[in-house]
C-alpha cells in the first residue's frame, strides 16, 4: 500500500513556514532548538507530520522506520518489509532537527556527528533523501 498524506499540504507548508520565520537568520543551533521548542505543538506537530509523509511520499517503501516523537513516525524506503517487533532500521531524532534536516539547514553527515539523530541499520542513511524541501 502507497504511503498517503494525512496532513493538509497547505497546513503543513504554513506550519513550516512559521518554523523558518521563528530561527531565520540564527546560526546558532542552541538558538534555533531553542526557538522551535517554543513554537509548540501546533507548529510543531502539522510541520513534523508534513515533511515526514514528504518523505514516505518521495521514497516509498517499509524497510526504514523514520520517528520524530511525539508528532510522527513512518515508513519508508524500499527493501525488505517490515512487520513485527522493532524494525532493523530505525532512524529517530528531535522536531528541531527533522525540521532542519528536510529543510536543508543541517546535513545528515552534522546531524549524526552531533548526536542529534540517531540512525541503526543497513537502509538508515537519509541522506539521498535530504533535503526535503
Amino acid at each position: 500500500m502507497p504511503a498517503r498524506r494525512r496532513t493538509d499540504p497547505a497546513e503543513g507548508e504554513q506550519a513550516l513556514a512559521a518554523w523558518r520565520a521563528a530561527i531565520q537568520g540564527e546560526d546558532d543551533p542552541q538558538v534555533w532548538r531553542a526557538a522551535t521548542a517554543a513554537l509548540g505543538r501546533a507548529v510543531l506537530g502539522p510541520a513534523v507530520r508534513w515533511t515526514t509523509e514528504e518523505l514516505a511520499l518521495r521514497a516509498p517503501g517499509r524497510s526504514v522506520e523514520v520517528r520524530v516523537p511525539p508528532y510522527s513516525a513512518v515508513q519508508c524506503i524500499e527493501g525488505p518489509r517490515h512487520t513485527r517487533g522493532t524494525p532493523t532500521n530505525v532512524v529517530e531524532t528531535d522536531a528541531a532537527t527533522w525540521l532542519a534536516l528536510a529543510t536543508g539547514r543541517l546535513s545528515w553527515a552534522q546531524a549524526v556527528e552531533e548526536g542529534t539523530v540517531s540512525a541503526s541499520g543497513q537502509r538508515a542513511d537519509l541522506s539521498g533523501h535530504l533535503p526535503l524541501v
